[in-house]
């Protein structure tokens, strides 16, 4: 078909999705500066209190017992710093006891890791314990004996320092744990309102192009909406199993219940980016529901900054609700089904959104024009 348009529904835009990781990876990279940095400071600390304090020429398992238990999660569990520091000092103390028994060599690795792993299993029941039990018996009677120092429980000595300091950072900066959700939900919620800004764009110039950079930057955006999952989870569990924290549950369960709305939300923008893109190819008043979604960007742009700050989302899923209430298929794509359908898909992103602002199920359908 000469002159007819290709639509290309799936062309990457290799560009937006370079400018979404490394927006995304800069994003990462400061949400976790502090505990990178409070995992430097003690690796640091572990190796010189091993090295000045107890004399030990190499240490090298106090600082990596440290940064093991401690790594560099934006959320730390008391509980599961405490069980990583507990498995590889087991596995420390294993290795080194056995390696001076029966030596260093190939059955004697399959020999510890067995009873390393049977002990890990056997303190506690999680599977975190066990593994770095493990792996830890593995390292110590695969090394060499010369890299040794400070006796036949040196290493051990060592692991044990590391993991002490490990705690006690853990305990001693646990933080206010709706701070990184906070944070989380924020950046997902903007990651979405830029997504919808550029689907307005395409709509408005009639440029399927755009639509479809839309998509592409909508699937981009899909790893901040998971790490909001993901460190709202971690913060959850951690307030429910702190007795410091009892007063920050409800807020924290709520901010869980949010991330898994925001993902519908986004889930729904890119089903409204795919369907919009071959809408530009033909004769389509756009208008009206491009001026409703860049009216939803904004209260979405509203929504991620009351979420940040800490503030009430009542002004945001006001607004969002009023919104909700102009998406009638009939008055906003009069006579034109094709446009009716995307209006049907914008309708199901005002519940997610009013959900996500923390009204329920019933009250988020409330304001739906009947159809």
């Amino acid at each position: 078909m000469s002159g007819a348009r290709v639509l290309r529904v799936d062309r990457p835009s290799r560009g937006g999705q370079v400018q979404a990781r490394v927006r995304q990876g800069v994003n990462r990279v400061r949400a976790s500066g502090v505990a990178i940095l409070q995992a430097g400071v003690a690796a640091g600390l572990s190796f010189a209190i091993a090295h000045y304090g107890l004399g030990h020429q190499y240490p090298f398992f106090a600082p990596i017992s440290s940064f093991i238990a401690l790594g560099f999660s934006q959320i730390r569990q008391l509980r599961r710093v405490a069980e990583l520091a507990i498995g590889v000092a087991l596995g420390v103390a294993l290795g080194d006891v056995l390696v001076h028994v029966i030596g260093s060599g190939w059955w004697q690795i399959a020999l510890v890791l067995m009873i390393a792993v049977a002990i890990g299993r056997f303190v506690d029941r999680g599977g975190m314990l066990a593994t770095q039990a493990g792996v830890q018996s593995i390292v110590v009677v695969g090394l060499p004996a010369a890299v040794a120092s400070g006796g036949p429980l040196g290493r051990w000595t060592d692991a044990l320092v590391g993991g002490t300091v490990a705690v006690a950072v853990a305990a001693l900066t646990p933080g206010d744990p709706r701070r990184l959700p906070r944070r989380a939900a924020r950046a997902a919620l903007l990651e979405l309102a830029a997504t919808s800004r550029l689907l307005v764009t395409g709509l408005r110039r009639a440029d399927a192009d755009v639509c479809e950079d839309a998509l592409v930057r909508g699937r981009s955006s899909q790893p901040a909406f998971d790490e909001w999952r993901d460190v709202a989870l971690a913060a959850r569990d951690m307030a429910r199993v702190s007795p410091r924290w009892p007063r920050y549950r409800d807020e924290l369960t709520a901010l869980q219940g949010a991330a898994a709305q925001g993902d519908r939300a986004l889930r729904n923008t890119r089903v409204i980016a795919r369907r919009s893109a071959p809408l530009c190819t033909g004769h389509h008043d756009l208008e009206g529901i491009a001026s409703v979604l860049a009216e939803v960007a904004t209260a979405t742009e509203r929504l991620a900054e009351a979420f940040g700050a800490g503030t009430s989302l009542e002004r945001p899923r006001s607004v969002l609700a009023e919104l909700a209430g102009r998406m009638d298929p009939f008055r906003l794509a009069p006579g034109d089904w094709q446009v009716q359908s995307v209006v049907l898909l914008m309708r199901s992103l005002a519940v997610d959104l009013l959900e996500v602002a923390g009204a329920d199920a019933a009250a988020a359908r409330a304001p739906l024009p009947e159809i």
